[in-house]
This record gives C-alpha cells, sequence and structure tokens, in this order.
C-alpha cells in the first residue's frame, strides 16, 4: 500500500478527466468504492485484486512525461523589414480598403442635403488628392524605429516605397486611380469649366511628385528638411 501511494504522489500532474475541478470527485469515488468491495470481499488491502491500485492508475490515463512535454512560446508576429513603409501598400486588403474609403467618403458627402451632384464629385475628388499629397508625398519620416541610421528620415512615404524601386505595381495602382477619380468627376460635373480647372490642377498636385525623375528632388528646397 506504501509502495503505491508513493508512485502515485510521484506521478505528474494529471491531463485526463481526473484532474481538477473534478478530479478529486472522481478519485474519492473510486476510492471508496473500492474499499467497500475489498471489506465484504475479504480481500487484503494493499493485496494482488487490491481496486486501489487500480484506481491509481486511472490517474495515469492520458498523462504525459513533464520531460517530453512541448512548450510553445507566443513571440507575436514581428516582420522582417527594416521599414514597414515600404511594405505597407503591398498587405493583404490594403487596395480594397482604400477603394471602398473613396466609396464611404463619396456617400457621406452624397448624404449633405444642400450639395449638388457636381459639386460631391469635385469634393470626393478634391479631398482624396488632399490626402494623398500630404501622406504620400509631404509627411516625411516613419512612425515606427527602423534601424536604418535615419535615411528614412529625409524621405517621403511614396520615395519608401519598394525600397525606391519605381513602375511596381502599388507605384501604378496609386497613380492610376486619381487619373480614374479625375475621368470619372469630369465626366459627372458634365465638365464645366471651373470644376474642370480645379480638377486638373488637384490632379497634377498628385501626379507631379509621382515622376521618376522627381525622386528625392526638392524644387526650390520646399520639404527639405
Amino acid at each position: 500500500m506504501s509502495d503505491t501511494l508513493t508512485w502515485f504522489a510521484q506521478l505528474p500532474r494529471s491531463q485526463s478527466i481526473f484532474t481538477p475541478p473534478f478530479g478529486p470527485f472522481f478519485v474519492l469515488l473510486l476510492l471508496q468504492k473500492t474499499l467497500v468491495s475489498d471489506w465484504l470481499t475479504g480481500n487484503k488491502v494493499g493485496g494482488n485484486n487490491n481496486g486501489i491500485t487500480w484506481c491509481l492508475c486511472a490517474l495515469r490515463v492520458g498523462r504525459t512525461p513533464r520531460s517530453r512535454t512541448k512548450v510553445t512560446m507566443n513571440v507575436g508576429t514581428a516582420h522582417s523589414e527594416v521599414n514597414p513603409n515600404t511594405r505597407v501598400m503591398n498587405s493583404r486588403g490594403m487596395w480594397l480598403s482604400y477603394i471602398l474609403g473613396i466609396g464611404l467618403l463619396h456617400i457621406i458627402l452624397l448624404s449633405i442635403p444642400f450639395a449638388s451632384v457636381p459639386v460631391v464629385w469635385t469634393l470626393t475628388n478634391l479631398i482624396h488628392n488632399l490626402c494623398m499629397y500630404l501622406l504620400l508625398h509631404m509627411v516625411k519620416g516613419t512612425p515606427f524605429e527602423t534601424p536604418d541610421q535615419g535615411k528614412a528620415r529625409l524621405l517621403t512615404h511614396w520615395e519608401q516605397m519598394d525600397y525606391g524601386v519605381q513602375f511596381t505595381a502599388s507605384r501604378k495602382f496609386l497613380t492610376i486611380t486619381p487619373i480614374v477619380m479625375y475621368i470619372l468627376t469630369s465626366f459627372y460635373t458634365k465638365y464645366d469649366r471651373i470644376h474642370f480647372v480645379v480638377n486638373t490642377v488637384s490632379l497634377l498636385t498628385v501626379l507631379i511628385p509621382k515622376l521618376p525623375q522627381l525622386h528625392g528632388v526638392r524644387i526650390f528646397g520646399i520639404n527639405k528638411y
């Protein structure tokens, strides 16, 4: 009996149905049934027919030795990019989210009671191009701490994209989108002269900085530092 209890005490924690919070109840029921059965049948406690040994062995079901237990550490989802700004537009669903954002902006502007359809299209185009100019061609640096010795500090987001490689898929997408917006806006404004001039100037402000010839160039020193 003592040898059995010593063996039971050295067992690791159980992974079976006998673990807490219901484990102690199963053990007590099995022990009680075993002791009563041994007393009625006249079996010697701790003998070969003792059910206590079977009860303790039941706790062994589903056990895994501690030396073989696999420990998994969650260290997060770190990226391998030195500068995440270079690949943010290549992220899954980024292009779709970009288009949906433009559509949501247009719907919000359409809900304004006193705004006509031509005005709404022009406002959508202007707001889109203004945000694109500020985020891609005006703001420099990164919101991340990058180990690049401060090289990205003097570069705009457009210049950081794809490590400066020209004519990538993301660059083409961001170049075609304002052109498509310009065409749709011109159509729905019925090529009104005032709307046409405003939208044309707005388009040029986001297309000219995207030219490969102007990569890293600061005209008249604007936005140099």
